[in-house]
């Protein structure tokens, strides 16, 4: 606060009371700053007051004491009167100058004012405190300087030295001054620069020598005080927002036009109201509290949303504020200003792009988790996963049972009452029913809506139905949306919000149907996959042999595994496949192979595989002659004109389409158990595993091939002679191969897996399966696992005949004789004549040597071995030929029959059944009869 020292400055004409005054204050002014008095002597520091001095102190406190009670009553009176509560009022700081004994809050608190006097030598002989703080120099220093020298520009010092003579002269002068402050600190004694409105009085002294007083106004800090007053009207009086001015008793003192537009009246009628004047009594008491701390604390609040009503409406409005305590020129707060602008519509814009967000994300996550499983059930759990609690708080999922049970007819009645399966459930309110759609539905029961409900309703017309909550229930609405995949409904969701959940708005319909269209297109994908699934399973089942395989000379086990599920996900059905194959002089054929690729498509090349090779088979070719036909057959499968054409096709260079490519891999092994001896093909497949009795399991060297349908590569055989008891074990890449484990992992853990081959087949097949990792899921398995028994020798008869007519006696002999060491008398005459007839064959039609021999295991088969290489063809007799009828003959009498090319030969063979009580044998009397 600016001070004007307690002197009283006198005028050329001034009265008799003033000069009294100013003689005492003087003396009071010189004693308070050490300077001689008037008659030499030096002042005591605590100087003697004059009785007028005395007077003048009690005078002004009884006017204190009046404006105080006047205060006090107006505030009693009028609480709007800002001089009534104090607003703008303050308290003194200690060691500040003091006006009077309290602080009037007036314009002083802002501008700078100061004094000094000037003695009759033109020195400064007096310089007050205020002059110390504008100046910034000590009364020491100041007292005795020269004003001119010390403060004035040297270019206007001679215009100074002139006014300061008129000044001691007696006149009067009042100007605007530019001076700068010395600094000792600065080169050549400069300081800093300022402009001051100078009011000079003249004075006199106690001797009666001209002297004056300088009243000194910091003319910058005017312009400032003017520029931020026309600031802070504009900014009051034309801002668009709300300004409120509110004092420390938490009153309005002052508001702007646009607050007042906002609630009625004028600006005036809105002073002295408080905050339970606009807002309910919870937001009003909120609202206080946040002044009162930003009052207290001086933390400003940024962003402070409010509520409230605005009046003649019923529409809610939001508010918000920025608040921040005001505070007087000397820093005592003396209230807070309000600033707040009206965010109701972006409040709305914010709910509404936070719901857009929300159900973006919601989009978002629905096609990240939605449709991982190709199973009907766990994509129906996805799709509630996903809306529960996010969307919704309870929420089912209701399926055609026609389309579980894979029906082909379009699902559900046009009265949309069919029967449904309750395939999922969810809630996130404790695990509550789902109610008010009629009685409680547990999950994978089956049931169906009445035609008039509007679930019917929407099933029926595939159009989103609001359900209401029944009346003292949980659910507050439910939406019915129709599940609709390629124009098909599939079935129904529903999703339920309970009591006290926002309501479903349009927003929230299209959000639901969206969600439940994407989870539609999943399960009929699900649908249509499941179907392939299941018929390329019954396909590929239907290929393998069915049962038990039994084969001359082996125990035999398999196993196959289809692609099943991990980790909630199909795999498709692949092409592995195996057979058992008996051939003939009891001898089989084992096969294992694999076509590459998934599907129905890989499926079907499978059987047309299997297929060909037991034609093959049949053919009594070798191994290696059994792959190349089948790789011809394989390259065949790609094209449209058979093998043929893919022949044709491969001699023109073109570029292969892979869709139509055909690959397979394939170990083909024919086991003869009389010589316990067994010849591998491979093509492109894993080796064969043997275990021989007492020794570690080892994989045979078989060379490994090109696939089936690449062409171009023949392929070599491999002949083993298996010792009795040994283990032989055929497999394909899904037992030994997956993601986690790769090949030559899987193929150590198959081979330490084979430590017991003693123990039953069907026991190691198990015992495979569940040391390895076989429920991967990535690729089918197929197992084939068979135990060498060869025949015994006491099984066997074997005998060479020379090319001569008695050798067919002889070969009747030696038949007869062994049949009847087997006790199988009643084969005995059928024998002889059929090997009566194929030993006339061979010496008629063959070459070299004649080597007969019989096998006796599950049936009696007899084999004649000859040099020729021409195979016997049958052929009907007419009723004039005397001969062609031996072979007739033999397909009568035998259970089969044929020939087979062999390294050195041919070979004719014929097989018997065994006379178990049931078969019944054909006479060979009545077989001639017939043939006439």
């Amino acid at each position: 606060m600016s001070e004007i020292p307690a002197k009283a400055t006198e005028s050329e004409d001034p009265s008799n009371s003033g000069r009294a005054r100013a003689a005492g204050d003087l003396s009071d002014a010189r004693a308070s700053h050490g300077t001689p008095a008037s008659d030499g002597t030096s002042a005591s520091p605590v100087p003697a007051r004059s009785a007028a001095a005395d007077a003048r102190d009690d005078r002004d406190a009884r006017d204190d004491r009046a404006a105080r009670e006047d205060r006090d009553a107006r505030s009693a009176r009028d609480p709007r009167d800002p001089d009534a509560t104090g607003f703008g009022s303050e308290e003194p700081r200690p060691g500040e100058p003091l006006w009077q004994s309290k602080p009037p809050g007036s314009i002083y608190d802002y501008i700078k004012v100061a004094s000094f006097s000037i003695g009759p030598d033109g020195l400064v002989d007096q310089w007050s405190l205020r002059a110390e703080q504008v100046f910034g120099i000590p009364a020491a220093r100041a007292v005795g300087m020269d004003p001119i020298e010390a403060f004035i520009d040297p270019d206007l010092r001679a215009q100074g030295q002139r006014k300061m003579a008129e000044i001691l002269d007696g006149r009067e002068w009042t100007g605007v001054v530019p001076f700068r402050v010395p600094d000792d600190s600065d080169e050549g004694g400069r300081g800093k620069d300022g402009l001051a409105e100078v009011y000079v009085m003249p004075t006199r002294t106690e001797e009666g020598e001209k002297a004056a007083v300088c009243i000194v106004v910091d003319v910058r800090t005017l312009r400032r005080m003017e520029t931020d007053l026309a600031a802070s009207q504009a900014i009051f009086g034309q801002s668009p927002f709300g300004f409120l001015l509110i004092d420390t008793d938490l009153r309005v003192r002052r508001a702007n036009q646009r607050f007042a537009s906002l609630f009625g009246g004028t600006p005036d009628d809105h002073r002295g109201r408080g905050v339970h004047d606009y807002l309910a009594r919870p937001e009003a008491e909120r609202v206080a509290a946040t002044l009162r701390r930003v009052l207290e604390s001086g933390d400003s609040i940024t962003d402070m949303h409010v509520t409230g009503f605005l009046p003649g409406s019923d529409e809610r409005r939001h508010w918000s504020v920025n608040l921040y305590r005001v505070h007087s020129g000397s820093g005592r707060p003396i209230g807070i200003a309000w600033l707040g602008i009206d965010i109701t519509a972006r409040r709305a814009a914010a709910r509404e792009a936070a719901a857009a967000r929300r159900n973006l994300a919601l989009l978002n996550d629905a096609g990240a988790r939605i449709g991982n499983s190709l199973d009907l059930e766990t994509t129906a759990r996805e799709l509630l996963d996903v809306v529960v609690p996010g969307f919704c708080d309870l929420a089912t999922v209701d399926l055609y049972q026609g389309l579980l049970a894979g029906d082909e007819t379009p699902p559900g009645l046009a009265d949309g009452s069919a029967e449904l399966r309750r395939v999922a459930f969810s809630s996130a309110v404790s695990d509550a029913p789902f109610v008010g759609g009629g009685a409680e539905v547990a999950v994978g029961a089956v049931h169906h809506y009445p035609f008039n409900s509007p679930c019917a309703d929407a099933l029926r017309t595939a159009r989103v139905q609001h359900v209401p909550g029944e009346d003292g229930g949980l659910v507050q609405s439910t939406l019915a949306v129709p599940m609709v995949a390629h124009d098909t409904v599939v079935g129904l969701a529903q999703f339920a919000r309970t009591k006290g959940s926002e309501p479903f708005g349009d927003r929230d319909r299209e959000l639901a149907v969206e969600l439940a269209a994407r989870a539609a297109v999943c399960i009929d994908n699900a649908r249509l996959y499941r179907r392939e699934h299941e018929r390329a399973l019954i396909l590929q089942r239907s290929l393998l042999p069915p049962g038990d395989p039994v084969a001359a000379g082996l125990d035999i086990a398999c196993r196959y595994l289809p692609g099943n599920s991990s980790a909630d996900r199909h795999s498709e059905v692949g092409g592995d496949w195996f057979d058992v194959i008996e051939l003939p002089g009891h001898r089989t054929a084992l096969v294992v192979g694999d076509v590459m690729g998934r599907g129905l498509r890989a499926a079907v090349a499978m059987g047309e595989l299997r297929s060909a090779v037991r034609t093959l088979a049949l053919l009594d070719l070798e191994p290696a002659e059994v792959l190349s036909a089948l790789d011809e057959i394989a390259r065949g499968l790609g094209a449209p004109g058979g093998v043929q054409q893919a022949t044709r096709a491969a001699r023109r260079p073109r570029e292969a389409d892979l869709s139509e490519v055909y690959l397979a891999t394939c170990v083909y092994a024919v086991y003869d158990s009389v010589t316990r001896r067994c010849t591998f093909a491979n093509a492109g497949h894993l080796p064969p595993v043997l275990v021989e009795p007492g020794e570690d399991a080892l994989m045979l060297d078989v060379p490994p091939g090109m696939p089936l349908g690449v062409g171009g590569e023949p392929f070599e055989e491999v002949e083993v002679e298996l010792p009795e008891g040994a283990l032989l074990a055929l497999y394909t890449d899904g037992l030994v191969e997956s993601r986690d484990h790769p090949l030559d992992e899987g193929l150590q853990a198959f081979v330490g897996a084979l430590t017991d081959p003693t123990r039953p087949l069907e026991d190691v097949c198990d015992h495979v399966l569940t040391t390895l990792d076989t429920h991967h899921g990535e690729d089918d398995i197929a197992l084939l696992m068979a135990r060498v028994q060869g025949l015994p020798a006491d099984s066997v008869g074997d005998w060479t005949l020379p090319r001569e007519p008695r050798s067919v006696g002889r070969a009747r002999e030696f038949a007869r004789a062994r049949l009847q060491s087997w006790d199988l008398e009643a084969l005995v005459d059928t024998t002889e004549l059929l090997v009566s007839e194929l030993v006339t064959n061979a010496l008629r039609y063959g070459e070299g040597e004649i080597r007969l021999r019989l096998l006796l295991d599950r049936t009696l088969v007899c084999e004649v071995w000859d040099s020729g290489l021409v195979q016997p063809r049958r052929r009907r007799a007419r009723d004039t030929d005397e001969g062609g009828r031996g072979l007739q003959l033999v397909g009568l009498l035998s259970a089969a029959w044929g020939s087979r090319r062999t390294p050195r030969g041919k070979t004719v063979w014929f097989e018997l059944p065994l006379p178990d009580g049931e078969t019944t044998l054909t006479d060979p009397a009545e077989a001639l009869l017939s043939l006439f």
